[in-house]
């Protein structure tokens, strides 16, 4: 990659996990009323949702992390916590208007593992009590390879379970002790090996670029495990350090962090070996073998991209249980609230513990739809003198500079994505986004690089 692109498109844009994104959402969150009737005729329209379950707990402070977790070791808040989560799910079913049908469930966290299996257990199997799964339907679970047990594996599996996501990051011994990830490359080896001898057919790895103090030979010594086990999937991920808002990473100075241009040879590295292990590149930051289900998706133009991150299987809703976690009815969002005794209070008191949301206005309905499927499939296309040309033409003359450097083309009725483009979808996507473009301050977003 030319290392002056890297510098120039090096800036703070959105990862677009939702449009809006959620800086970027109203400030009046919508009341419990306005999101079940939206939640409702969403449904109506494609009656089978996917389930997010978010597991906050983790027994160790990761310093990069940046997602809503609680560090304990006392593993009493198990039973109080799934005791809640079920009750909003409860609130769920007393107000939808039929028995719903499942397409997805997704267990995140936190650490999802850090549950004793057996509680994992009463959990799914509660909610399956109540619930019809849909033809394909797909569980998956995140892993911490530390905690992981061939009783989680067991369990889960006999729930339905058959794609599990490892926690890797790196697997050089100097840079897990940097960011206090408490495991070892035996252990994946181990959770890996149990899985697939129990039957489990897709196997992620999440692996992190970028990280504090990170070198080539580390991206190295992860691709050669990585060569060895064979995974179906990775998540290549890019480490965002955005200290302001996640204070663990404020362990690491800016000093210690890998950017620009030295982070995009460890990106380039990266990419490099796992195509030579023939790993196909699909979305943002996503490789797969050609046999896995995600990558026939992107090849089809089905896949599909939700709070959960891509997945072969469309849903129109999402409904999302446990503290901060996002539901979509695809013209509404909300948030759950964050803390974990405060969501669990408000769901004791039988109210969904809704603390902040967005109506998609028509408008940004249909920028989000472009905006996936760019993320998705590379390119999108709208017709000459409709509502979509209207709303995006404007906004077309930003692209020229990206189109003069190889990363994209368009025309006054599409925008494709170059091979080039794709390590700059972020920066493609926000130049187009009328939101963002009319944003007085992007800063509480991550670089691009």
């Amino acid at each position: 990659m030319n290392p002056l692109l890297i510098e120039k498109y090096n800036v703070a844009v959105p990862r677009y996990t939702s449009y809006p994104t959620v800086p970027h959402w109203q400030q009046n969150a919508p009341t419990q009323t306005q999101w079940l009737n939206s939640l409702k005729e969403s449904y109506a329209e494609y009656p089978e949702l996917s389930l997010y379950i978010h597991l906050p707990f983790c027994e160790a402070l990761c310093t990069y992390c940046g997602c809503n977790k609680r560090i304990t070791k006392n593993h009493t808040v198990e039973n109080p916590y799934i005791d809640a989560v079920l009750k909003e799910w409860k609130i769920y079913l007393e107000n939808l208007d039929e028995r719903p049908t499942i397409k997805e469930i997704h267990l995140g966290g936190g650490t999802p593992t850090f549950f004793d299996a057996e509680n994992l257990k009463r959990l799914i199997s509660t909610i399956l009590e109540d619930s019809d799964l849909a033809d394909g339907y797909e569980f998956s679970f995140e892993a911490h390879p530390n905690s992981t047990s061939s009783s989680h594996l067991q369990t889960l599996y006999e729930l339905g379970f058959r794609r599990i996501s490892i926690g890797v990051q790196d697997v050089s011994p100097n840079i897990l002790k940097a960011i206090n990830r408490k495991q070892t490359a035996d252990e994946v080896r181990g959770v890996t090996t149990w899985a697939r001898a129990l039957g489990y057919t897709s196997v992620n790895y999440d692996i992190i670029y970028g990280l504090p103090f990170q070198k080539p030979s580390n991206i190295m010594d992860t691709a050669k495990f990585i060569a060895e086990q064979r995974p179906d999937r990775i998540a290549f991920y890019s480490y965002a350090h955005v200290p302001w808002k996640s204070a663990s990473q404020r362990a690491f100075t800016i000093k210690d962090v890998p950017s620009g241009v030295e982070k995009n040879e460890l990106y380039d590295i990266g990419r490099y070996l796992l195509e030579m292990e023939d790993y196909k590149a699909v979305g943002m930051d996503h490789f797969c073998l050609k046999e896995e289900a995600l990558y026939s998706a992107y090849t089809k133009g089905e896949m599909h991209r939700n709070f959960m991150g891509y997945t072969p299987n469309y849903t129109k809703c999402s409904i999302a249980l446990g503290a901060s976690s996002i539901s979509d009815s695809w013209s509404m969002y909300v948030q759950n609230e964050k803390h974990v005794e405060s969501y669990q209070q408000k769901v004791a008191n039988g109210e969904l513990p809704i603390i902040k949301g967005h109506q998609l206005s028509n408008s940004e309905m249909m920028m989000r739809k472009h905006i996936l499927n760019l993320m998705c499939n590379d390119k999108t296309r709208w017709t000459a003198n409709s509502q979509d040309a209207i709303a995006i033409t404007p906004f077309l003359s930003n692209l020229d500079q990206l189109v003069a450097d190889g990363l994209v083309k368009y025309s006054d009725s599409k925008i494709q994505i170059t091979e080039m483009g794709k390590f700059f979808i972020r920066n493609i996507c926000s130049s187009i986004d009328p939101i963002f473009q009319a944003s007085s301050s992007n800063q509480v977003f991550s670089k691009a690089i």
